[in-house]
C-alpha cells in the first residue's frame, strides 16, 4: 500500500537477524506482501497485523502466495495490540510507522510485545532535515502530503527518540541510499501499468522529480529490545 515495500523490507533485513522459525509481527502489513517476503525469504512464522485490511482478504494473498500455514492475519489497531507480552522475537514495519509510531509514549508500548533481546525493524518514510529545523513544510512536499509530512524524520531523530528510553539498543539508523530514486521508479512503475495510475501518481512524481534527493528520503532503523 505504500513505495516499493519489498525493496525496503530487502534493504532493511540486512541489519536485522531474522532465523527460520522465530515468531515475527509484520505491524502495518497492508495487502499482505511483506508478510509473504518473511516467510519465504527468512522462514518465520508471520503475523501479519493491520486496522484498514480485512484479514480474510489477507489471508486469500497468503493461501495463494503458498505461505497460509506460516502467516496468520489479525486486525489490529497499533495501539491496541491484541497479544501477549513478550511473544514475538521481531517487530517489523514497513511503510507503516510513520502513521502510529511517533508518539513519545508508543515504543514503551510495543516493547512490551518483545521477548528481551527482540529485534525491531522499520522502513518509514524520511527527510534529510527535520521541519522543525526548516521551519514549514516544503511547498512541493505539502502539495502532495500535506500535514503528514510532519511525521517524516531523519534518521537520526528515530535514534535519539529510541535510545533516550533506555528501552532498546539502536542497531542501525540510516538513510537509504538513493530512496527518492526507488521511490520514483515505482510512482513511474505505477503510473505505465495502472488504469487510474498515471493520474494518481503524477502528484507523486512531480514532487520527488523537484526534490532530487535534497529532502526526501527513507530511513531504516533496527534495534535490540535491552
Amino acid at each position: 500500500m505504500g513505495p516499493n515495500p519489498l525493496w525496503l523490507l530487502e534493504d532493511l533485513g540486512r541489519n536485522l537477524d531474522l532465523r527460520p522459525g522465530t515468531r515475527v509481527l509484520d505491524l502495518g502489513s497492508g495487502k499482505g506482501a511483506t508478510s509473504v517476503f518473511l516467510a519465504r525469504e527468512y522462514g518465520v512464522q508471520v503475523v501479519a497485523a493491520d486496522w484498514w485490511i480485512a484479514p480474510e482478504e489477507a489471508a486469500a494473498v497468503f493461501a495463494e502466495a503458498g505461505v497460509g500455514d506460516r502467516v496468520r492475519a489479525v486486525r489490529a489497531e497499533a495501539h491496541a495490540l491484541p497479544f501477549e507480552e513478550e511473544s514475538f522475537d521481531a517487530v517489523v514495519s514497513v511503510d507503516a510507522f510513520e502513521y502510529f509510531g511517533t508518539a513519545d509514549s508508543y515504543l514503551p508500548h510495543l516493547v512490551r510485545f518483545l521477548r528481551p533481546g527482540g529485534q525491531l525493524g522499520i522502513a518509514t518514510p524520511a527527510l534529510t532535515r527535520e521541519i522543525r529545523e526548516l521551519g514549514a513544510i516544503p511547498p512541493h512536499i505539502k502539495e502532495v502530503v500535506g500535514w503528514e509530512a510532519i511525521a517524516w524524520h531523519t534518521a537520526d531523530w528515530w535514534r535519539f527518540q529510541w535510545e533516550i528510553t533506555e528501552l532498546v539498543e539502536v542497531t542501525s539508523a540510516r538513510l537509504q541510499r538513493d530512496a527518492w530514486k526507488d521511490w520514483l521508479l515505482w510512482a513511474r512503475a505505477g503510473a505505465e501499468h495502472h488504469p487510474d495510475g498515471r493520474s494518481a501518481n503524477r502528484p507523486v512524481i512531480d514532487m520527488l522529480t523537484e526534490d532530487g534527493g535534497k529532502l526526501l528520503s527513507f530511513a531504516l532503523v533496527t534495534a535490540r529490545k535491552n
